[in-house]
């Protein structure tokens, strides 16, 4: 009888140690993807409600360093080097700290991005780029805090902070015109010789010689700079061609380059082949 209550004490307790109680946030967590141009950006912030509060300059003191929002400081991460507010900012994830002011925002981008809420000591070297922006009054309240994209243009966007009856806003822009028209111009260009290597590679491992052939004479004569590697691929592809003395050409510059280069894997690898080909 002992043992059963004791194993009954022991699953009861085992029960309430797993259960947990669940509730709401009174901030809750949101995530933002939003591409501007062809630039991935991220917001990751908690969203804090007025409920019936007095926010600026009350809740958020005026002229103060916010958190801009709630719990861990909000986060944004950029895909690629853009600038906020006129102000260059690589690529990478910041913290975005805030102190709004009557009239105006300052918008702080630091490089420590994680914080529970602001940092303990303020590093002034970490901040990346701070934009001062004008804050503007509209005409209805934001009951809970709001980060949001708007006023969208080919390589730029407007990132608004909303809360109360208070709007502050950054635009961002991204190098989307410079990424359009070198992706048109690559285009334009043709196939690179990294295409035609590794299209002569595929044709070669599939025993299509002469489209292999094709391919890697191209890929030679597009690159700027010799490669050792290039060469030993030509080298395979005139052997299995029935090209032999083409094979042995093409495995002598490769096995100088690799030697240049420092590569004794390559360098066996051609002397290897020289000699099953009869090299002289």
């Amino acid at each position: 009888m002992k043992k059963i209550v004791l194993f009954l004490s022991v699953a009861l307790l085992s029960l309430q140690m797993k259960a947990q109680v669940k509730t709401a946030q009174p901030s809750p967590s949101a995530k933002t993807e939003q591409v501007i141009g062809l630039t991935d950006v991220t917001v990751e912030y908690s969203r804090p409600s007025m409920k019936g509060r007095t926010i600026f300059g009350d809740l958020v003191p005026y002229d103060k360093l916010w958190r801009t929002g709630a719990n861990k400081n909000t986060q944004i991460t950029f895909g690629d080097d853009v600038k906020v507010g006129g102000k260059e900012l690589k690529k990478g994830t910041y913290a975005i700290f805030t102190k709004p002011g009557k009239s105006n925002w300052d918008v702080i981008f630091y490089t420590d991005a994680n914080n529970w809420g602001t940092p303990q000591k303020w590093d002034e070297t970490k901040v990346a780029a701070k934009v001062t922006v004008k804050a503007t009054t509209i005409p209805m309240n934001v009951e809970t805090f709001t980060i949001m994209f708007s006023d969208f243009k080919t390589d730029a966007a407007v990132m608004n902070f909303l809360w109360a009856n208070t709007e502050a806003a950054v635009t961002i822009e991204t190098p989307a015109k410079a990424q359009t028209i070198a992706s048109i111009e690559k285009t334009m260009a043709g196939p690179s010789d990294r295409d035609h290597y590794l299209a002569a590679t595929f044709y070669k491992d599939e025993g299509e010689f002469a489209k292999a052939k094709e391919h890697i004479d191209k890929a030679i004569s597009l690159r700027k700079e010799p490669a050792f590697w290039y060469f030993r691929q030509q080298s395979l592809i005139y052997s299995k061609s029935g090209d032999k003395a083409g094979a042995i050409k093409a495995a002598k510059t490769s096995l100088e380059l690799a030697q240049k280069a420092g590569n004794a894997d390559y360098v066996k690898l051609n002397k290897d082949s020289l000699a099953e080909w009869g090299a002289k």
